[in-house]
């Protein structure tokens, strides 16, 4: 199921999942740190497949959730590495304290991965924040539904039409018309453009519709210019 996406850098593509009656594709990321072990990102839906492909790569050291709606499958995985780390975004553990969280996410990078992946937290909304990431060695930019490019044959009639005009299908991709509204406060939204823009990135690793090998900072800088 992993397949290699850049450099100590793979991802898994998991089940269709209905959001808001709209069908949305999952994905995650795993990144293998200097020292083996794995840096799992929105971890899927487990299988026996996965947790073997997982357990062959490196053991499992931290688990991360970029924002608070991406939490389903949280506690599987920490179950099934009880020694992992589990970071919650701003929000999410009040939101759900039936999972126990080790630790919350801030604009810097843990200690534990910072020479590795650079990360800011997009703030000012009302509604969610989401916690962009950055993996160094593979120059990926990872995000997950700030930056949405999906498919437009993926969507037809009345929904395909709503999400076409909110920006979010073709190659350009945008934000969700109703979480921008939600930026109430626009200057820390900008702050953590301004920071992701300094990355660099090459790639764009994203949840939920159409990566990028290239071309990431132009692709960012379209999908984010609402901002």
């Amino acid at each position: 199921m992993l397949e290699e996406f850049g450099e100590s850098l793979f991802i898994a593509n998991g089940p269709t999942v209905n959001f808001m009656g709209f069908p949305y594709p999952t994905r995650m990321a795993v990144a293998k740190l200097a020292d083996g072990g794995l840096w799992i990102w929105s971890p899927i839906r487990l299988s026996q497949e996965l947790i073997t492909e997982i357990n062959s790569l490196g053991p499992v050291r931290f688990i991360v959730s970029p924002n608070k709606i991406h939490h389903i499958f949280l506690n599987e995985w920490s179950s099934q590495w009880r020694d992992a780390l589990l970071y919650a975004p701003p929000g999410l553990a009040k939101r759900k304290p039936e999972i126990h969280f080790d630790k919350e996410l801030d604009d810097e990078a843990q200690s534990e991965w910072s020479d590795e992946i650079d990360q800011v937290i997009f703030r000012g909304s009302l509604a969610m924040e989401e916690v962009v990431f950055f993996h160094r060695a593979s120059s990926t930019a990872i995000v997950c539904d700030l930056i949405q490019r999906h498919n437009r044959n993926d969507f037809r009639g009345f929904k395909g039409m709503l999400m076409h005009l909110d920006g979010l299908t073709g190659d350009k991709g945008s934000t969700p018309r109703e979480w921008r509204a939600s930026f109430i406060r626009r200057a820390p939204a900008r702050a953590a453009r301004e920071k992701v823009m300094s990355w660099k990135a090459e790639k764009l690793l994203i949840g939920h519709g159409q990566c990028a090998h290239a071309d990431a900072s132009r692709i960012i800088e379209r999908a984010l210019g609402w901002i």
